[in-house]
């Protein structure tokens, strides 16, 4: 059963950038989008497995810092190869200045 999870402070991530949450036995990132949203997707390219909190964010986008895939964040699919798999994306709200995402 999925629960809501404490990942971070909101403030914690700038605008346009993204961080790296673990919990249990996985990992993920969230991103701030340039609206200030929140996106949480899972943490690994899909490509190669390396992780996307190295990461470029633009707008609501994500490029992967080895070979260049570029995910949207707010759905999870691939913009750009060689990746040719989405990413898991994760329900994300904001409270009390609090990000939590739901796993």
């Amino acid at each position: 059963m999925a629960e809501w999870i404490d990942a971070c402070a909101a403030g914690d991530i700038e605008e346009e950038d993204v961080i790296r949450f673990d919990h249990g036995a996985r990992t993920f990132i969230i991103v701030r989008d340039h609206e200030d949203n929140y996106y949480c997707t899972d943490g690994l390219c899909t490509h190669e497995e390396v992780h996307l909190s190295d990461g470029l964010v633009v707008e609501a986008t994500i490029e992967c810092p080895k070979h260049a895939s570029i995910f949207d964040v707010r759905n999870g699919e691939v913009e750009t190869p060689p990746a040719c798999e989405n990413l898991n994306t994760y329900p994300t709200k904001v409270e009390g200045g609090r990000v939590f995402v739901e796993i």
